[in-house]
């Protein structure tokens, strides 16, 4: 069902998770505004139960290797080439 969206907010953002967002959109081939009501919906979906189970999940993790900085960089540019 469509609901009609008669509310404007306005959020200011980093350059980073701005481009975060434009990759996600460009990918689903949707808007950026439509990634933000999508994650918006989901965390207000979200009661605290689920959000301290999923922290938990996180944080229980076991640890994965890393790279160093300057060898996650040149992936990070590599990946960024191949979009662009």
């Amino acid at each position: 069902m469509l609901m009609v969206k008669d509310r404007r907010l306005q959020v200011l953002v980093e350059d980073e998770q701005y481009r975060a967002l434009d990759a996600v959109a460009a990918e689903r081939g949707v808007s950026v505004a439509s990634i933000v009501r999508e994650a918006l919906g989901r965390y207000l979906q979200a009661g605290p139960e689920q959000t301290r189970e999923a922290a938990e999940r996180i944080l229980s993790a076991a640890p994965m290797p890393v790279g160093e900085p300057e060898e996650l960089r040149g992936e990070l540019e590599q990946l960024r080439g191949r979009r662009g």
